[in-house]
């Protein structure tokens, strides 16, 4: 018995029906990947619009907060082209250049003074004195032959580290002991011509005041102006006649004692009276100081740290003798100063 072909249609109709659902089902499903797809991609743009914006409006109050962005810095451009062209503005900073060693060694000579001013009747030593006007031409002959007055510190500077001085022909202008025609009649002379002197000071200088010593305010008024403070002992004694405690005191006491008034550096040393042998050279040597002067007659060098020679600077000197030393002694290589000194019992 055969069956009827309209016995299958329903079964037919099921899985087709089932087929369609299936693919439908997929087509769905792709469609809601691709709606997932668009809205993560629509979130990450809508992020990154959203970062760049924050990151601009923050750079914007930065610029505001510093004076307003680029129209600041437009102006603070233009405001340095105004500067350069008329000459206020700085130039920037270069890495100074330093002398080679074998242009280091130059001979400088060391001034040695101790009053600028007339002897008063009676003084004991009138030569130690040099009166303001011939200590003023002298400064002036010095200018005009191209010297030009550095510190102690300048020229070791020099001599060891290859710093350049701002002068061919260095000159240092000591004054012994600290008496008060120095702060007077001496700083006056050297501020006009923007030179720096150097004050080996005693430390009990204070304590003379009968004897025209300069007071620690005279002292600081040197110091603020950038001159040079180095000791010359506490009391002035002959150092080579000293037990060592009190070789001690007068070296290395002295040196911690202006250090602490003035809170400057004080390291360079002058023998009192030129007298020195060498234990008192050790003694200095072991205070820490970086060289020390003597009153023998000479250019200083740099081989000769702690035995530098000095042109003594006396008041029969005036300006021809003054004149006359200085170019006796133009470009003359250091002396080598001797190992003693009994020195000239001036200093």
């Amino acid at each position: 018995m055969s069956q009827d072909p309209r016995d299958w249609r329903p079964a037919y109709d099921r899985r087709h029906a089932y087929r369609r659902a299936e693919r439908e089902e997929r087509r769905r499903s792709v469609q809601r990947q691709r709606r997932i797809l668009a809205i993560a991609t629509l979130a990450v743009s809508v992020f990154v619009v959203v970062a760049v914006a924050i990151a601009a409006i923050g750079d914007g109050g930065g610029d505001d907060r510093s004076g307003g962005g680029r129209q600041a810095a437009t102006s603070n451009d233009k405001d340095a082209k105004q500067k350069e062209d008329s000459g206020d503005a700085k130039p920037a900073a270069t890495p100074e250049k330093k002398v080679p060693r074998s242009q280091r060694d130059v001979p400088v000579p060391i001034l040695m003074y101790h009053l600028v001013n007339e002897p008063p009747p009676g003084a004991p030593l009138p030569e130690l004195y040099v009166s303001k006007a011939d200590f003023a031409a002298q400064m002036k002959w010095l200018e005009d032959n191209g010297y030009m007055a550095v510190t102690e510190q300048q020229v070791y500077d020099l001599w060891k580290k290859g710093t350049p001085l701002s002068t061919k022909k260095p000159v240092v202008v000591s004054f012994d002991d600290g008496f008060r025609s120095i702060r007077t009649n001496g700083f006056p002379v050297l501020e006009k011509l923007g030179w720096k002197g150097v004050v080996n000071l005693l430390g009990n200088m204070f304590e003379k005041g009968d004897e025209g010593g300069m007071s620690k305010e005279d002292v600081q008024t040197l110091v603020d102006a950038g001159w040079e403070l180095d000791a010359h002992s506490i009391t002035d004694p002959d150092l080579t006649t000293l037990d060592d405690a009190t070789l001690q005191r007068e070296v290395a006491g002295v040196r911690d004692q202006l250090k602490r008034q003035f809170k400057v550096p004080v390291n360079f040393f002058c023998y009192p009276a030129g007298r020195y042998d060498e234990r008192v050279v050790q003694a200095v040597r072991d205070a820490g100081y970086l060289g020390a002067t003597t009153t023998q007659l000479g250019n200083a060098g740099r081989d000769q740290l702690m035995t530098m020679n000095r042109v003594s600077i006396n008041r029969s000197d005036g300006v021809q003798g003054f004149s006359a030393k200085m170019t006796e002694l133009e470009g003359q290589p250091p002396a080598p100063a001797p190992a003693t000194s009994r020195g000239d019992g001036a200093a």
